[in-house]
């Protein structure tokens, strides 16, 4: 194979989230860069709506070899970057993986039947990203409950973000359709100008699920040992707490909800403070 990627334009600069951010510890910049290109290129590949299932997961199978160190295919360049980061840092390849794993699940699976199996997959496409910061940082592991409250909470905000989006390209819903026959909606509401009513009530229940997440996620930056990591990690809370309230007072099937300049700068502004504030005392 000549090339594997097919890279869809996003990058670290269209994230909900800080990505390597100067508030990380410059040494380690380039190690967090690796792992968001790995990232962004095996979701790429997942979303890509011109590829068949088969294909992506064949491709996403090759990353893994790279990440194993089962071939030198060039093709995935960046499944072998990740590789010599990983055994230079001493982090574990299993982040890496269980991502593989989540985006392998999202050539195959469209539909979510209960918020358990949307957590599930949420354990695998995103909280595999704070645990690979923790790691790096040399955090105690003890700190993943935290992290992957605060990672799956993101996920679950860009699942509702992307809503109408997801269904128009990709046939894929990621709301639990328990919920949405409990509140009468049909997966046809998506491609509607504006929620339906019964839509809505699912999408409250998502930003209350996500709320509770949050609930532990706050506690994140107190446990770490790493004050850099633990900036960080403070200003994404606070940005997904503003995302979480601005999801239930604006229709994401009407008009991507995200934050402006202004708002992100606020929310870094008062997760710095908060952390510099609590360890002053």
């Amino acid at each position: 194979m000549t090339e594997a990627e097919t890279p869809s334009g996003k990058n670290a600069a269209t994230e909900n989230f800080p990505v390597g951010s100067f508030l990380l510890p410059r040494h380690l910049r380039p190690h967090v860069a690796v792992f968001y290109a790995f990232a962004r290129a095996i979701d790429d590949i997942a979303d890509n709506p011109s590829l068949s299932a088969d294909e992506k997961v064949a491709r996403l199978e090759g990353f893994a070899q790279a990440v194993r160190g089962e071939t030198d295919d060039p093709a995935y360049a960046k499944g072998h970057a990740i590789r010599r980061g990983n055994r230079e840092t001493g982090v574990t390849d299993r982040h890496c993986l269980d991502l593989i794993s989540a985006f392998k699940q999202d050539a195959v699976k469209t539909r979510y039947e209960s918020w358990d199996e949307l957590i599930d997959y949420c354990d695998r496409s995103a909280a595999p990203v704070g645990r690979y910061l923790l790691d790096l940082h040399g955090e105690d592991p003890a700190g993943y409950a935290q992290s992957d409250a605060l990672c799956n909470a993101l996920q679950v905000i860009n699942h509702m973000q992307d809503c109408a989006d997801d269904y128009a390209e990709m046939d894929r819903v990621y709301l639990p359709r328990a919920w949405m026959r409990e509140a009468g909606a049909v997966t046809g509401d998506l491609a509607g100008p504006a929620a339906t009513p019964a839509l809505r009530r699912v999408l409250d229940r998502l930003a209350d699920g996500t709320e509770a997440l949050l609930a532990d996620a706050r506690r994140l930056p107190s446990v770490l040992a790493s004050r850099r990591l633990a900036l960080e990690s403070a200003v994404i809370v606070r940005i997904a707490d503003r995302l979480t309230v601005r999801l239930t007072r604006e229709d994401p099937v009407a008009t991507r909800v995200k934050l402006g300049r202004r708002e992100v700068i606020g929310c870094g502004a008062r997760g710095v403070l908060d952390v510099l504030l609590r360890r002053t005392r």
